[in-house]
């Protein structure tokens, strides 16, 4: 049995007193709400062999009240985050990015929004559940992003009950509704890419034939090699 990696996990109060998580800048955050913004952006968005991905969605309130979402989906490579506000024909263009098992999606409790695109006739495949990769930390629960980020970077990942919980249906996103959906699926990135290094990935990857490297522009390589 391999012997735990020594890191312990700061508590509450020690993560509020680290340096603050540097999220990618406004200007590499494309907010998408049209089908030609999609189709502008198609090739691109293609060539990511590995993606960060996270959802959002009005939060429902009432007893039996449905759930309508995802309002929002967002996609990260290594340098921009794609904030998709979906709308049928935009869902039906990021389809068979969520179904190409070449290109590999990232996140962090990613089991609802499995849910949520099989009810939309989308299966996801090459997903990652980064959440269970910590179990050679000492963890056997499920780690969450904020968690994962103190462990592996030493930095606190600020996640807000305000922002979470706030209307993601609005057709304008506020720019705090912005920053906090692009780093939803950027940081999970980061945490791939530092678990890869540590060879504490699954193996193998489920669902895809890419031969990893550390960085999607390697992994293009290597595939191509």
């Amino acid at each position: 049995m391999e012997e735990p990696l020594l890191q312990t996990l700061p508590s509450k109060e020690q993560i509020q007193e680290l340096p603050l998580f540097q999220n990618l800048p406004m200007q590499q955050i494309h907010l998408i709400n049209s089908i030609e913004q999609c189709l502008a952006l198609e090739q691109e968005l293609k060539s990511c062999a590995l993606l960060g991905f996270d959802t959002e969605s009005k939060p429902t309130f009432a007893k039996g009240e449905v759930s309508t979402g995802p309002h929002l989906i967002q996609l990260a490579s290594h340098d921009t985050a794609y904030l998709f506000q979906i709308n049928p024909q935009i869902l039906e263009f990021l389809k068979p990015v969520f179904e190409n098992r070449d290109q590999v999606k990232v996140g962090f409790g990613l089991k609802n929004d499995a849910h949520l695109f099989r009810k939309k006739g989308i299966e996801l495949n090459s997903v990652i559940e980064l959440s269970k990769c910590f179990s050679a930390f000492g963890f056997s629960n499920p780690m969450g992003l904020k968690n994962a980020m103190a462990l592996l970077f030493q930095v606190n990942f600020p996640k807000s009950k305000k922002i979470s919980t706030s209307n993601w249906a609005r057709k304008i996103l506020t720019p705090h509704q912005i920053q906090y959906a692009a780093a939803d699926a950027y940081a999970p990135v980061l945490v791939f890419e530092e678990l890869l290094g540590l060879g504490l990935l699954p193996k193998p990857i489920p669902n895809t034939s890419l031969k990893l490297g550390i960085r999607p522009d390697k992994i293009k390589a290597e595939t191509e090699a």
